[in-house]
């Protein structure tokens, strides 16, 4: 069984003219923090995080932090965070 695993930087809603106008040398910046660590979801569920780092060519990441069952329920909407 496979299953999908991203990487999430950040993200950021742009209009479509924004989106029309990038090209070659573009450059969007993200509200995260380079110190911030990223989001390591599977199947888009949040299940850890981590930090980014390069191996030979290539990138990678180094997990800092796998998120705990109940943390996994509340962000997938499953479990509703009650006001106090």
């Amino acid at each position: 069984m496979r299953v999908e695993l991203t990487v999430e930087l950040g993200k950021r809603r742009v209009r479509i003219a924004e989106v029309l106008d990038l090209g070659p040398g573009s450059v969007i910046e993200f509200p995260k923090s380079a110190d911030e660590p990223l989001d390591i979801l599977v199947n888009d569920q949040l299940v850890a995080r981590g930090e980014a780092v390069v191996i030979g060519e290539l990138y990678g990441i180094r997990i800092t932090e796998v998120v705990s069952p109940n943390q996994r329920l509340r962000t997938s909407g499953v479990i509703k965070e009650v006001p106090l």
